[in-house]
C-alpha cells in the first residue's frame, strides 16, 4: 500500500499510551512528536497495519479505518435530500409522538429526517402550553433567546415582530441578527380555527443550488458578500453580518439567512450587482414548485432546521384562534443525539450476532446452549417482576464467555472447563461497560462471586448445583469464607447479583420456549447511556 503520511498517521494512534481509553481523547500534543518522524517498518497482519516508528512507538490500525471516507458535521448540502413540494405528494416525513418516545429507531427516524430533508413533524403531541419544551429536550437543548425559553405565535396587542400578527409571513429564517443563530426551530400547534394560517416550507439549499445552476456569478456575490441584519425592541438590539449563502471551504452550502424584515442598510460599492443577485434569489424562493404549504392542526409540532429551510405562513383571518408555541434549539445536540442513537443500534446488532453466532455454541457441559441459557435467565428475570436493569444483566450476565472486553471472540468457555478461571464475570462487564451504567454492569461482574457467596451461607444452595457448574464453582475458586462473605454482602451490587445468580440457576432447561434477544432490543435500547 502507499506509505500514509507520517504525522496524520501517528497523530491518529488509537493505542492507550496515546488516547484515553474511556473517551478516545488524545494524550499528546501535535508538538510532541518528533521533528524527524519516520515509519521505520510496517506490516500487514490479520486486517490491521502495525507500525514501528522511528521513535520506537508501535502503533496499529485497523486496514478498514485507513479507507473509510470523512464523516463530517452533516451541515452542509453533502448527503442532503435537496427537495421541491412534490417530493412529499404521498407525505411528510412524520411519527407519533408516543412511538417517538418509546422506540429509539422512531427517534432516529426523526432526526434523521431533519439531518437529511430539513424537517419532520411530530403528531399527537399533547396540545398544552409548555409541551414545545419536551419536544425539543427529547433529543437536546432549548436555546433561550430575547423571546425567552419559548415564545407564542399568536396575534399580539403590541407586536414587536410582524410574526405575532395576522399578516403573511413571507419564506424566511428566523434570527438571522443573531451570531450563533438557532439552528433549529421548533412550533407546537395548540389552536387552529382561525380561517387561513397555513404553514409553508422553502429547502433554501435547493434553492441556493438553482440559484449556483443558473447564475453562478450571482451565487458566487451573495456567499461573499456580508449583510447586515438588525433587530430592535424597547430591551434589545442585535446584529450580525453574514452572507445570505454561507459555504464551506470546499465550497459547499452550508448555511442559509433569509429575512428581508431584518435586512439592514447595506452599504459600500457594488449594491447594483447585489441586489440584481439578491433579486434573484428571492424569485427563486418564491416559485411555487419550491413551496411546500401545510396545516398544523393542534398537538402537531413541526421541527425544522433554521439555516437550511425558509418558513412562511398565510395571512389568516380573525375569525377563529390560532396559537402556535414555539422555541429554538440546535442542531449539534440533535445529531448528537442522532450518533448516540445510532451507536446503541450499532451496539443491539452486535449483541444479536453474538447470541446467533457464538451463543450457539454449547454452554459448559449442560444441555442448552449459551444463548439459550441467557434467554432464559432473562425470561425467570421477566416473570418474577424484575426492574428492567435486572432483565438486561439477566439477559448478557453470560456475554464474557462469548467475546472479551475488546469485542474479539472468546475462547474463554472452554478455558473455564479446561479447569482455568476464565474470569469471564470481569470480562462481559467491561465490555458492556461502554454501553450500560453500573446498574446493569455490576450484578454481571459480581454474579460469579454471588454463586462463591451464596454457596457459603445459604443451606442447601450448592447440592442444587448441576455438574457442570459444581465444577466451575471448584475452579473459580469455591464457597467464600465467612470473612469474604461478609464483604461481599456490603457491596452496592451484592443483592442484585444474588438475583441474577438465582434466575442463572433456572435457565438451564433444554426446549424451553422464550422470547428471543429481538424481544429485548426496546429495554436493552432504553438502558443505554
Amino acid at each position: 500500500m502507499t506509505e500514509p503520511s507520517p504525522y496524520w498517521l501517528r497523530d491518529n494512534c488509537p493505542c492507550g499510551e496515546c488516547r484515553d481509553p474511556r473517551n478516545g481523547q488524545k494524550l499528546f500534543q501535535i508538538a510532541d512528536l518528533p521533528d524527524d518522524l519516520t515509519l521505520a517498518a510496517q506490516c500487514e497482519l490479520d486486517g490491521n497495519l502495525e507500525v514501528l516508528w522511528s521513535d520506537g512507538h508501535r502503533s496499529r490500525y485497523p486496514l478498514a479505518w485507513l479507507h473509510e471516507e470523512p464523516e463530517g458535521d452533516g451541515r452542509t448540502e453533502e448527503g442532503k435530500r435537496l427537495w421541491a413540494a412534490a417530493d412529499f405528494a404521498r407525505g411528510l416525513p412524520e411519527a407519533d409522538w408516543a412511538a417517538y418516545l418509546a422506540d429509539p429507531a422512531e427517534r432516529a427516524a426523526v432526526l434523521a429526517a431533519v439531518r437529511r430533508s430539513g424537517f419532520a413533524v411530530l403528531r399527537g403531541v399533547p396540545a398544552v402550553e409548555r409541551q414545545v419544551l419536551a419536544v425539543a429536550e427529547s433529543f437536546g437543548y432549548v436555546r433561550v433567546t430575547n423571546y425567552g425559553e419559548l415564545f407564542d405565535v399568536r396575534v399580539e396587542p403590541d407586536p414587536n415582530n410582524l410574526a405575532f400578527t395576522s399578516a403573511a409571513i413571507a419564506p424566511h429564517t428566523d434570527n438571522p441578527y443573531r451570531d450563533p443563530v438557532p439552528t433549529l426551530q421548533l412550533l407546537h400547534c395548540l389552536e387552529n380555527s382561525a380561517t387561513g394560517g397555513d404553514s409553508g416550507l422553502v429547502d433554501g439549499f435547493r434553492a441556493a443550488a438553482i440559484l449556483r445552476e443558473e447564475a453562478p456569478e450571482a451565487f458566487a456575490l451573495l456567499t461573499r458578500t456580508p449583510v447586515p441584519f438588525v433587530f430592535r425592541d424597547r430591551r434589545t438590539e442585535l446584529r450580525a453580518e453574514r452572507p445570505l449563502i454561507d459555504v464551506d471551504g470546499l465550497g459547499r452550502i452550508r448555511e442559509v439567512r433569509f429575512n428581508n424584515r431584518s435586512f439592514g442598510t447595506l452599504r459600500g460599492e457594488g449594491r447594483d450587482a447585489f441586489y440584481a443577485a439578491y433579486r434573484r434569489f428571492a424569485a427563486i424562493t418564491l416559485r411555487p414548485e419550491l413551496q411546500l404549504t401545510f396545516r398544523l392542526d393542534p398537538g402537531d409540532c413541526l421541527v425544522f432546521d433554521n439555516t437550511r429551510l425558509l418558513h412562511a405562513r398565510t395571512a389568516f383571518e380573525q375569525d377563529g384562534r390560532r396559537h402556535l408555541q414555539g422555541c429554538y434549539a440546535d442542531l449539534d445536540a440533535l445529531g448528537s443525539t442522532l450518533a448516540v442513537l445510532h451507536r446503541g443500534t450499532a451496539a443491539l446488532d452486535e449483541l444479536a450476532e453474538l447470541f446467533a453466532g457464538e451463543g450457539a455454541g454449547e454452554y459448559l457441559g449442560e444441555e442448552v446452549t449459551m444463548a439459550e441459557h441467557m434467554l432464559q435467565a432473562a425470561a425467570a428475570a421477566e416473570r418474577a417482576g424484575a426492574a428492567p436493569h435486572l432483565v438486561a444483566a439477566a439477559l448478557l450476565h453470560d456475554l464474557g464467555h462469548l467475546v472479551d472486553a475488546h469485542g474479539r471472540e472468546a475462547v474463554s468457555g472452554r478455558d473455564l472447563m479446561r479447569g482455568q478461571d476464565n474470569r469471564h464475570s470481569d470480562t462481559g462487564a467491561a465490555r458492556l461497560a461502554q454501553w450500560f451504567g453500573p446498574e446493569v454492569t455490576e450484578p454481571v461482574r459480581l454474579h460469579v462471586a454471588a454463586k462463591r457467596y451464596l454457596c457459603a451461607v445459604e443451606p442447601g444452595y450448592r447440592e442444587k448445583l448441576s455438574e457442570a457448574s459444581e465444577y466451575t464453582l471448584t475452579v473459580q475458586g469455591g464457597p467464600m469464607s465467612e470473612r469474604q462473605a461478609a464483604e461481599f454482602a456490603e457491596l452496592p451490587g451484592a443483592a442484585d447479583a444474588v438475583a441474577v445468580r438465582r434466575w442463572d440457576e433456572q435457565a438451564k432447561t433444554a426446549g424451553a420456549e422464550v422470547p428471543g434477544f429481538e424481544h429485548y432490543r426496546p429495554l436493552l435500547a432504553a438502558l443505554m447511556r
